[in-house]
Formats: structure tokens, C-alpha cells, sequence
């Protein structure tokens, strides 16, 4: 796995498709966390706690299991009438067992015809516990996109890890089985493309800079702060977007966002940035395709 450090300034003009000057994708995470594990080590179930104080896996963390699932219970359902009213779509990234075990959340998304991408099995089944196990985390990563395949009717084209953490070897893996984009790496507002074993792979960037859990549970934002930064985001990126188009990530768990005093956040954000007439609200999906034709207008082959 490969991708060239090509600085901004040495980089063509991004000019997206139809006129478009910003791209915003406003993910949804759906995860589902198994509530036992087997194992008498401390259980990182990819993200932060509602209460820090760890426990092993296979003793139940009632607190933090159960604050996780109002997310599915409640808070995913609250979120999905904030989009709607609105009249925007979200991009969702969904574990397998979401699919198995919470297809009712599943359903929603396919109704509205939003984006589904695969995120891994279970939440907190990293990739990374299988860096030196390459057969093994193939397998998991197949039996996810199976489930995927199975459940949504169609194959996923892109992943996101849990936790985003992937190893060296995802994105040959992602790449060999047929996918075209990875959203893993937080290093840029413009995608850009990875070399593998098995062929090329887009880079959409995700952000965790923009992204509930830092807003509310790293930094203590309150609902104001964390529009305010929502805001000021978009607007920079859209100050620059008229010179070479950019992308704005947002992400979002309904654990987190899905709470009554925190929706207004969401709300009011997408509200405004649909103000907007030249934002895309892309699909990962589209991105990647329009971007695996285009990327030689953007960086040149051996501009590094």
C-alpha cells in the first residue's frame, strides 16, 4: 500500500461535476456492539465511553452498553426526522450486525434511498487486533461485506473501519475484493488515490475533528459550541472551494447527536449549508467514481 505526499500547492484545481463547489457528506454511524465478549481484558468497543472506567469483556457494562444502544432505540429515529425535514440525505456507514440483529434501521435507510458503505462486522472487532493475520482479517472483512450483500441487496463499494482503525494490508484487501474506496485516512479535504498490490483504491477522507463525539464527549462543546464549529467549517471550506472544489466530512453516531438537546446542532447545520446552491451533497459512492476517472486532472502521474 502506497499513496504519494502531494502538497496542496502542487495540486491542479479540483473541479466537481455539474458546476458543484463543495461537497458535505454527513455520515450517520451505524454500529452495534456485541454485549459480552470473551475476554477478561478491557473491552475498547471503538469510541469513547459514557463512563470511563473499563471492564472486561465478558463482565456486562451495563452503563456504557446500554447508553450505546439508545442510539438504535431512539436516537437513530430522531436523527433520520432531523434530515428529513430538511430534505437532505445522510451517507451511512453500518456493521454487519446492524443488518442481522437491528434491520429495522437498515430498512429506514433503504427507503429513503441514502448511501449505504460497510463498517466492519461488529464495532468492536478492530481490524487491527489482525495486522500480522492478514487471512484473518480478509475473512472477517468478507463475511462483512456478505452480510452487506445479503441484507442491503447490493455490494458495498467502499468501507470504513471501526474506530477507523485498518492496517497496512486493508486497502489491498478492500481493493482485491472489488471495492473502490476507503475512508480510513483523515489527512485531507480532497480525495486522492491509493496504490495497492491489487489495484488503485480512492482515499474519501472522514474526519474526526468534525465529528459529534469530539464535539461532545472529547471537548465538552455544548450544543451552541458545536454548531458554531459546524458553521465555521463550512464557511472556510467553502471560501476556499471557489478556487479548487474541497470536501466537507461530518460525522455523527446517533448515541451521541440522536439526543434531544443536541439535535437542534444537526438541524440547523444542514439547514444551512442547503442555503447553499452549489453544494454537492454527494454520495462517497459518486465521489469515487467520478474521481477514479478524474484523477489525473487533479495530480498529474508523478507529481510528488
Amino acid at each position: 500500500m502506497h499513496y504519494d505526499y502531494v502538497p496542496h500547492p502542487k495540486r491542479q484545481p479540483l473541479r466537481w461535476p455539474n458546476g458543484k463547489r463543495l461537497a458535505v457528506i454527513v455520515t450517520l454511524n451505524l454500529e452495534y456492539w456485541d454485549m459480552l465478549k470473551d475476554t477478561d481484558e478491557p473491552y475498547y468497543a471503538g469510541g469513547p465511553p459514557a463512563i470511563p472506567d473499563p471492564v472486561p469483556g465478558n463482565i456486562l457494562d451495563v452503563p456504557n452498553f446500554s447508553w450505546r444502544e439508545y442510539g438504535q432505540r431512539v436516537g437513530i429515529w430522531r436523527m433520520f426526522e432531523a434530515f428529513d425535514g430538511v430534505g437532505v440525505p445522510a451517507s451511512c456507514t453500518v456493521n454487519a450486525k446492524i443488518g442481522l440483529e437491528r434491520r429495522d434501521i437498515v430498512d429506514a435507510v433503504l427507503e429513503r434511498e441514502w448511501e449505504l458503505v460497510a463498517h466492519n462486522y461488529e464495532q468492536g472487532d478492530l481490524l487491527t487486533n489482525y495486522q500480522f493475520k492478514k487471512d484473518e482479517e480478509e475473512a472477517l472483512i468478507k463475511e462483512a461485506l456478505k452480510v452487506f450483500k445479503d441484507v442491503t441487496g447490493r455490494e458495498s463499494k467502499g468501507w470504513l473501519s471501526s474506530s477507523l482503525r485498518s492496517t497496512t494490508n486493508t486497502p489491498d484487501i478492500l481493493a482485491g475484493n472489488g471495492l473502490i474506496f476507503l475512508c480510513d485516512y483523515m489527512n485531507d479535504e480532497q480525495p486522492y488515490m491509493i496504490q495497492t498490490d491489487s489495484g488503485p483504491i480512492v482515499s474519501v477522507p472522514y474526519s474526526v475533528e468534525i465529528n459529534d463525539f469530539t464535539f461532545f464527549h472529547r471537548r465538552g462543546m455544548s450544543t451552541n459550541e458545536a454548531l458554531d464549529v459546524l458553521m465555521e467549517q463550512f464557511d472556510q471550506l467553502y471560501l476556499e472551494s471557489e478556487s479548487t472544489g474541497k470536501l466537507m466530512s461530518v460525522g455523527l453516531h446517533p448515541h451521541v447527536s440522536g439526543h434531544p438537546y443536541r439535535i437542534r446542532a444537526t438541524r440547523e447545520f444542514l439547514e444551512y449549508a442547503k442555503g447553499h446552491d452549489d453544494v454537492w451533497w454527494a454520495t462517497r459512492e459518486e465521489i469515487a467514481e467520478w474521481y477514479m476517472e478524474n484523477h489525473e486532472a487533479h495530480i498529474p502521474p508523478g507529481e510528488n
